[in-house]
């Protein structure tokens, strides 16, 4: 009898994956399922071209979960039946002029070293791949891997699963509390009542560090404006997961442009800024200057859960009946293989798969 804290892409995988399993799952969300951090990404599954120094054990997790998503996906497509829309074009890092160059091709040199696949472009292969890419352009490199995914429809998937599979959920819940009995967690209080659990998972995304717990959850919101302008589906002016100084750019079938996104420590401040949007639009120009013409569809502001290491909290922890799952930073939709499989598997017998091992909350202690 399982509840979970947060209706986020880690706390509706895991709960589908609990349920298959044959356990009681209620899911608590202080909103809407998914209303947060799963609805304001891009959807990049970015294992390689994200990869910077000091990540190594990340990226060893990251490409582990990458194995796992072609799995996950029909699985999911399975339980839910709905379509998740998946783009494998693979991914552009590009240079915009000879500055630029210098800093991609170390990036480059860097993620080579670690065994990422990746083939390096000249101008001319940037502009055979991307016609519309800045006239300046000067050279680049390709992830053939690196793809993406519609994360709207993840988790909407995910949803449908969760419920098919009989799970509850109880939205725009207040969790007030997490009972503590002795070193053992009991259940939660939601809403000034008690709510007794086998196990509590902790899936709250930015806002896990709220709880007063003996255990401090070292989690902080990375505040990100993302927007969206509407190409022609049918011709448009960007074809790969584009990333060019400051800025990524993701086309979606639909000819939705996706463009991210700032980085800010702002706490959970809700505030779109005539700067955050004003520096998206500027480099996303510099980059593809055609944007200028397309229609703006909307703008939007994330919360990413953020370690001070950038890498995800998954397992146990000193407080019994107690597992966490969060800090997932930029990569929680990439994650969401190796997070749920993981976390059942932990549920099953508190062992961790060895990818894993090296994220738990034990490093910060």
């Amino acid at each position: 009898n399982i509840a979970i804290i947060g209706g986020g892409v880690s706390g509706l995988s895991i709960g589908w994956q609990a349920l298959k399993m044959g356990c009681s799952v209620t899911l608590y969300d202080k909103g809407t399922v998914c209303g947060e951090a799963t609805n304001a990404a891009a959807g990049m599954l970015a294992t390689g071209v994200e990869t910077e120094p000091g990540e190594e054990n990340l990226l060893s997790l990251n490409l582990y979960a990458q194995t796992l998503w072609n799995d996950f996906k029909k699985q999911l497509e399975m339980d839910s039946g709905h379509i998740i829309h998946y783009k494998d074009e693979g991914t552009i890092v590009a240079a915009i002029n000879g500055d630029d160059l210098r800093q991609v091709k170390h990036s480059y040199d860097f993620q080579k070293s670690l065994g990422v696949d990746l083939q390096w472009l000249s101008a001319q292969d940037l502009k055979h791949k991307e016609p519309y890419l800045r006239n300046t352009c000067t050279g680049g490199y390709f992830s053939p891997k690196d793809h993406q995914v519609d994360n709207i429809d993840v988790g909407n998937a995910l949803i449908k699963a969760f419920q098919k599979r009989g799970g509850v959920i109880h939205e725009n819940t207040t969790i007030d509390d997490i009972l503590i009995q002795g070193n053992t967690a009991k259940g939660i209080v939601a809403n000034d009542e008690k709510h007794f659990y086998d196990k509590v998972i902790l899936c709250a995304g930015a806002w896990s560090g709220s709880f007063d717990l003996p255990l401090p959850i070292p989690v902080r919101p990375v505040k990100g404006q993302m927007i969206s302008l509407q190409m022609d589906s049918k011709n448009p002016i960007v074809t790969h997961v584009l990333w060019a100084p400051k800025i990524y750019l993701v086309p979606r079938n639909d000819g939705r442009l996706i463009i991210g996104a700032t980085v800010e420590e702002q706490g959970f401040n809700t505030n779109l800024t005539a700067g955050g949007i004003y520096a998206l639009l500027e480099s996303a120009w510099r980059a593809v200057p055609a944007i200028e013409e397309l229609p703006f569809l909307n703008a939007w502001v994330g919360f990413r859960p953020g370690c001070r290491d950038d890498a995800p909290i998954m397992g146990g922890c000193s407080i019994d009946n107690l597992i966490v799952a969060t800090g997932h930073h930029r990569n929680g939709i990439l994650q969401a293989p190796v997070t749920c499989f993981a976390m059942a598997q932990f549920i099953a017998n508190e062992t961790l798969p060895n990818a894993v091992q090296p994220f738990t909350i034990d490093r910060f202690q």
